[in-house]
């Protein structure tokens, strides 16, 4: 692999560039205190996100992150909708920007390299998240969790990425905190760097093999810029 190749940057959203799960939280547990249903301590939901809206709301509806097969489908649905309305409404309460983040993309931008974003979050949330922590004109291209049938850590919105952008998977680098990321850019054959701070189900993320792991935001910047110099 050589780095003056890459010029694309894809970057996941939750847990590598937005500590999102305190909102996320919020949202849960507004939805399970409509339902009824025992709400669940913020530590717990943070292990609990990147697999989309609706994982997440079954994993609140089981207690576990072990999802119940037996849980209702209407029920699933029903709260799934209340999320999404409780979630709109507090998309930037407590969620911020990791360290280093805000002022490393405005540099790599500025350096020349294309930004994206392919999270597994739905779409309609992405734009108003980013321009609530200004960064709203930063990224070419906004992939959600619904953009396409398939999500993380299916290839196909990396592959979708690719065409979007006219780029190969040469010139692309996948950055993300999940194993989710590791392994979608690994079967679309695009280079990745894995984040350990953000939420990997416990995990260490170094296990899923990326070709770089940091554990800060700033090392990325510093491999990518002085390969710039």
């Amino acid at each position: 692999m050589t780095l003056p190749d890459k010029n694309v940057l894809l970057f996941d959203l939750d847990g590598t560039l937005v500590d999102s799960a305190p909102d996320l939280a919020l949202a849960l547990n507004r939805t399970l205190e409509d339902l009824n249903k025992p709400l669940v301590d913020q530590h717990t939901i943070r292990g609990w996100v990147g697999n989309g809206a609706k994982v997440l709301v079954q994993r609140g509806l089981s207690g576990s992150a072990t999802i119940n097969e037996l849980l209702d489908t209407a029920l699933v649905e029903e709260a799934l909708t209340i999320f999404l309305a409780h979630y709109q409404q507090c998309l930037c309460i407590e969620s911020a920007l990791y360290n280093d983040v805000k002022e490393g993309l405005f540099t790599l931008k500025l350096a020349g390299y294309r930004l994206a974003i392919i999270t597994n979050k739905p779409a309609i949330f992405i734009q108003p998240i980013l321009q609530g922590l200004g960064l709203g004109n930063v990224f070419e291209l906004l992939i959600g969790g619904d953009t396409l049938p398939q999500r993380k850590p299916d290839p196909a919105p990396l592959h979708y990425a690719l065409a979007q952008l006219n780029v190969t998977a040469e010139q692309c680098l996948m950055i993300g905190d999940s194993k989710n990321d590791i392994l979608a850019a690994q079967a679309a054959k695009i280079d990745s760097v894995g984040l350990t701070y953000g939420y990997n189900y416990g995990e260490d993320i170094s296990l899923y093999q990326p070709q770089w792991c940091f554990d800060h935001f700033k090392a990325l910047l510093t491999l990518l810029i002085k390969n710039e110099e």
